[in-house]
């Protein structure tokens, strides 16, 4: 089949049909506006690339010079996709993009920063686990760029589902999400046994709606009133969500933001990301502190009326100097994020010490899709994750129970089928990811298929699940999304 290149007038865009329908994206109405906002947005990437590149070539903390070059290649390689997306003037949702992005932060800062947990291995470990990310980044790539797809013209993909004025509308889906995270946090009013669905339906709503709304917002289409609703009630759950000591429920709402944002305008929020990110720096300085009062000792978690000073507390802890002091090295922001050390010691360990698991966590998979009702002793969710764990000695099973360490799909193909798993890995991203976009290329936004792109852009950033975890958590926020659209469009009108 031959590729169709994506168009930029229908591509995602919001859907019109009606006098109240929201005008399509600046690309739509624009078209030299879209490349000249493209062409800004790539400078900005590269810019920020090239003196990212020369900071970490003159202050890189590695043990061997070759780590220096593997790990800028890794960036290089990460990067790549995403500046080909910026340059371009259509305003298509960067799937592969982003997922390629998230090695930056997981793999390549750990290692050319010289991570802590980095020192317990050797120096051909390191190099070993390098050339392992760097193989499914090529592969990967290749594939996006060698596979043919075109758009598809059923009604999943082409059909608009909406088609009246949304925007106002999606607001009400960012307040189920609030008001789930209140419940969940503050109140003991969901029972246990609808939690999981409840929480599959409450968040895959707000996804769709807050990527949605920032969307509209960078494609400088969403009115003002709007804008503030908005902000009030992501604001409300984002603090709601890191009342419980939690940052990665608020972070990622932050991300999934900023990409709606920029694959709207394609445009970069600077006066947003200059307020958010120091803040998010010292509540993160702060966490292991509140973490150790609030978990450890036991002190009372805050009820509503108290979380003013919760994090007035929250902030003095990561404002406090010697706190920070006494923090270890390995625990600044980026470096929380990395998968690279758990990638090394996959590496050093399989197959000299233990054998390839030959995929054993991937036969856990077809399980995941069996609806407990009819299983009740079915695994649980993160089985994929705990055998990894157990098997590599970082847990005991009585330990899962209490704690979940990331893996990442990367470090999972390697324990199954080594460099042979990570090239299969590479083929399944880069193939699905380029069979997706391009059947969406021409979908509006609001059809099936353009909310199921929207879903994908949220886990594409999830970077320490392994493929059991992340395939089933897709299937659930797929239902519960594509399936209440569906009973409301044939059954509540």
């Amino acid at each position: 089949m031959n590729q169709s290149s994506p168009s930029p007038s229908p591509a995602n865009a919001v859907p019109s049909g009606s006098a109240d329908a929201p005008a399509p994206p600046i690309a739509a109405r624009a078209p030299e506006l879209g490349r000249r906002r493209g062409q800004r947005l790539f400078n900005f990437g590269l810019g920020a690339i090239v003196l990212a590149l020369a900071w970490y070539t003159f202050t890189a903390d590695v043990a061997d010079h070759l780590h220096l070059y593997l790990g800028l290649l890794i960036i290089i390689l990460s990067v790549s996709p995403g500046l080909r997306w910026a340059r371009q003037a259509n305003f298509s949702l960067p799937l592969f993009e982003a997922f390629m992005l998230t090695s930056i932060n997981t793999y390549a800062i750990p290692l050319l920063s010289g991570h802590q947990a980095l020192k317990n291995f050797s120096t051909e470990t390191l190099t070993l686990a390098a050339l392992g990310v760097i193989a499914f980044q090529g592969i990967a790539l290749f594939t996006y760029i060698s596979v043919r797809a075109r758009a598809q013209r059923t009604p999943f993909w082409r059909e608009a589902i909406v088609n009246e004025n949304i925007s106002y509308k999606l607001g009400y889906g960012i307040a189920i999400t609030t008001a789930y995270t209140f419940a969940d946090n503050f109140t003991s009013l969901i029972p246990g046994q609808l939690a999981g669905p409840l929480r599959a339906f409450a968040y895959g709503i707000g996804i769709v709606a807050t990527f949605l709304q920032c969307r509209l917002w960078g494609a400088g289409i969403l009115p003002k009133s709007e804008k503030n609703f908005f902000l009030v009630l992501t604001t409300t759950q984002i603090i709601l969500s890191w009342s419980s000591l939690f940052l990665v429920g608020g972070v990622s709402i932050i991300v999934l933001g900023l990409l709606g944002y920029v694959t709207g305008g394609k445009k970069i929020p600077v006066l947003f990301l200059v307020v958010s990110l120091p803040c998010i720096a010292v509540l993160h300085n702060g966490k292991s502190a509140m973490r150790e009062k609030y978990w450890e000792q036991q002190a009372p978690m805050p009820t509503l009326g108290a979380v003013p000073a919760f994090f007035q507390e929250w902030i003095r802890y990561g404002l406090d100097p010697e706190i920070q002091a006494q923090r270890n090295d390995s625990n600044r922001l980026l470096e929380r994020t990395s998968l690279f050390h758990i990638m090394c010691l996959v590496v050093a360990n399989t197959p000299a010490q233990l054998p390839f698991l030959n995929g054993t966590t991937y036969a856990q998979i077809p399980g995941q899709f069996v609806p407990r009702f009819f299983w009740p002793e079915k695994p649980v969710g993160h089985i994929s994750t705990y055998t990894l764990a157990i098997y590599y000695g970082l847990q005991v099973e009585e330990d899962t129970t209490k704690t979940t360490i990331g893996f990442g799909l990367l470090t999972e193909a390697y324990a199954n089928f080594g460099f042979f798993g990570l090239a299969i890995l590479g083929v399944f991203i880069g193939a699905g990811s380029k069979y997706v976009s391009v059947s969406a290329a021409s979908s509006p936004l609001l059809s099936y298929g353009g909310i199921f792109m929207v879903i994908l852009m949220a886990w594409s950033f999830q970077t320490e699940m392994t493929m059991s975890i992340w395939l089933s958590s897709l299937f659930q926020g797929c239902v519960a999304v594509l399936g209440l659209l569906y009973v409301t469009r044939h059954y509540l009108k």
